[in-house]
This record gives structure tokens, C-alpha cells and sequence, in this order.
């Protein structure tokens, strides 16, 4: 697919017709990233959930809650951070009434990489933060992992500092005994990422 490089807003609608994998069959809509321009952090998610698909904005469940907290909380608010998925169409498999969450191919993330690369391209961000295991081998190859990488500053090839952490959805799922842990560690991530800003 041709795509205009000139402005998010023309990436965007180009990819609300993005057939270049099957995810797009039975997605709602393609949720792409949004932010500012221009912003100086970016955050790369995995995939878009139940209620980004229905909405068409990404990171507005509970993941988006609990990452709007952890950006509060490191003196971040929403508004100046762009943020987006590595896929741009919700994959799931039913669950009962229910849609749930699954993670997709590897070529359905290369599918989808022409559009996080348009985005990384006209946002050119100062950092970018990989949240979760599909976002940071979007971004950085399929060997890459979370836990071997979280803490470190990696680049990409045109020099971009990237930092990994897990997806907030993650810390959701950790058992309740352990979950202000996993909070707290999430947001050291993300206070590591500013202070690197600054």
C-alpha cells in the first residue's frame, strides 16, 4: 500500500484501509497512535484490546488507567506523549460473551511495521518505550526480550534510544499479593524513561 508520508493525520487514514493481513476481517476498526506531532516520548503497545477496538483510540481500558497513573505519577501527563501499537487491528479468539486479548504472528506485526515506522518517522520522538515483548520486537527484532533488556537503553538503527518494559496489562495480571510490586516496578520504568528526557 502507497502511503503519504507527509502528516499523521494522512498515515492515519491511509492505514484505516490497511488489508496487508487478516486481522483487519474481523477488527471494528484500526486503532492508530495518538498525541502530539511533535512529542518527545513515545510508547509503543502491543496490540489494541476489547475496548481501544470499539472506541478506536488506543489505550483507553484498564492497561490505559493504570499507564495514565504510572505517567502521572512521573510528573507526564497523557497529552504530551504520543502513543500507539505495534498492531494496529485487535486480534482476539471468543471467550464465552467475551473478546479476549490474543498476541499476534510475527507477520501480521511485519505486516503492520510500515505504519509504527511512518509514525516513528514524522513523531520523531527523543525516547521511545517499548511496553511488552510484541512492542519491543517490533521495534527491535524478534530476539529481543523483556526481562534480559528492561532497564537498559538500546537504539534503533537511525540512533533513536529505546527502553523496555512491561506492557501494563501485565501488571493487571500478576496475582493481587504481588501487584503493588509490579506497579512500582512499572513505574520505576517509566520514571527511568522521563528522567532520561529531561
Amino acid at each position: 500500500m502507497k502511503v503519504s508520508r507527509h502528516t499523521l493525520d494522512a498515515v492515519r487514514k491511509a492505514a484505516a484501509h490497511c488489508h496487508d493481513c487478516p486481522l483487519w476481517e474481523r477488527a471494528t476498526q484500526t486503532v492508530f497512535g495518538e498525541g502530539p506531532d511533535k512529542a518527545r516520548l513515545m510508547l509503543v503497545g502491543e496490540v489494541p484490546g476489547d475496548k481501544e477496538d470499539l472506541a478506536g483510540h488506543p489505550f483507553v481500558g484498564p492497561a490505559g488507567a493504570l499507564l495514565d497513573r504510572a505517567l502521572t505519577a512521573a510528573g507526564v501527563t497523557r497529552a504530551e506523549v504520543y502513543v500507539t501499537n505495534a498492531v494496529k487491528h485487535f486480534k482476539w479468539e471468543p471467550r464465552g460473551k467475551r473478546r479476549l486479548h490474543k498476541t499476534p504472528a510475527q507477520a501480521e506485526v511485519a505486516a503492520c511495521h510500515q505504519w509504527l515506522e511512518r509514525e516513528m518517522e514524522l513523531v520523531s520522538p527523543r525516547l521511545i518505550v517499548a511496553l511488552g515483548a510484541t512492542a519491543a520486537r517490533a521495534l527491535l527484532g524478534p530476539a529481543t526480550t523483556v526481562e534480559r533488556n528492561r532497564g537498559k537503553t538500546l537504539h534503533l538503527d537511525d540512533g533513536t534510544p529505546v527502553r523496555i518494559t512491561v506492557h501494563p496489562s501485565a501488571v493487571l495480571r500478576v496475582p493481587r499479593e504481588v501487584h503493588a510490586e509490579a506497579y512500582e516496578r512499572f513505574l520505576a520504568d517509566i520514571k527511568a524513561a522521563v528522567r532520561l528526557l529531561e
